[in-house]
């Protein structure tokens, strides 16, 4: 038994998702998926160019996706997970392989929170830093340091020496000047706005009025564990609206959720998705734990074959 791990976005690349397309569960998720959110998502994967991987809305489809199909296809050969985290986006991945709510209902879900996010973006710019070096409190420290009235928090809480600053340009720009007078390296994300920070509220209003209206998905109780992102603990059933609203706003707490699985006595986490970014991460966060990946048809057969 394992924890599975779904990818979020970012890693995106040219072809993501081709070499696994003709296992049958992979591709009727890949076609489901096509239909819920219109855009041929197989084609994409083909043949797909890197603009249109790149673009905002087709690099979150594909990477939600390629993680839930791939998941669904190992269900099918017999692996189960013991619980479930997911990075971001990569949460409701968790919840579509949980069965917390239905592919087309998980599909739609990734289609509101996309537009509305790609919506409060246009609202006030924003920007994503990468503190490299940083703890959590150095982190805090800066965004206190450098914010002077304007919206900069930490954000994406990955791993030791690894945390994610979110917030206006003007105080990311100032936070990128302070880190690097540090004689401390940084890194601008590729964002289009202050992701996971309160810039993203007309996000978390626009998924919290999809969630009250007669369009709202269905959520059902499952017995596998899902870490939330916004406290790393347990993800309930009976608060998924306001945790899924607040997430847009919220840190994601990777590291956390990861730590709180480790001390329940898990030792097996393995990545669902596309480029390994979680697998990288969580060579920082344990060295003691069994580390795979499984995004491509190699790392997919190896997986299978340890049945």
């Amino acid at each position: 038994m394992a924890v599975w791990m779904c990818s979020g976005q970012g890693a995106q690349k040219v072809g993501m998702g081709a070499d696994l397309i003709d296992i049958p569960e992979v591709r009727e998720v890949f076609e489901r998926a096509s239909d819920v959110l219109e855009v041929d998502l197989i084609h994409l994967v083909k043949e797909g160019t890197e603009e249109e991987i790149n673009d905002s809305f087709n690099a979150q489809a594909l990477t939600m996706v390629l993680s839930v199909a791939i998941g669904k296809a190992l269900l099918a050969q017999g692996k189960r997970p013991d619980a479930l985290i997911g990075f971001s986006l990569g949460q409701i991945s968790a919840l579509a392989l949980a069965d917390i709510v239905s592919l087309d209902d998980a599909f739609r879900l990734l289609k509101v929170r996309a537009e509305a996010m790609a919506e409060a973006c246009t609202m006030r710019e924003g920007a994503m830093l990468a503190l490299l070096g940083a703890t959590h409190e150095d982190a805090e420290a800066v965004c206190e340091a450098c914010a002077q009235g304007d919206v900069l928090l930490p954000a994406n809480y990955n791993c030791p020496g690894q945390v994610v600053i979110s917030g206006d340009v003007a105080a990311i720009d100032r936070a990128e000047e302070h880190w690097k007078g540090l004689k401390k390296k940084c890194a601008r994300l590729n964002t289009a706005g202050a992701f996971h920070s309160p810039l993203m509220q007309p996000a978390a209003d626009a998924l919290a009025a999809y969630f009250a209206s007669d369009d709202a998905p269905a959520f059902a109780e499952s017995d596998i564990t899902i870490i939330c992102n916004t406290d790393a603990q347990a993800f309930r059933v009976d608060e998924a609206a306001d945790r899924l609203s607040a997430q847009v706003i919220s840190p994601v707490r990777f590291q956390q959720g990861v730590e709180s699985l480790i001390e329940q006595g898990e030792n097996e986490f393995v990545e669902i998705g596309y480029g390994g970014v979680l697998w990288t991460m969580m060579k920082r966060i344990s060295k003691e734990v069994d580390r795979k990946r499984v995004g491509t048809r190699e790392q997919f057969d190896e997986y299978v074959s340890t049945l």
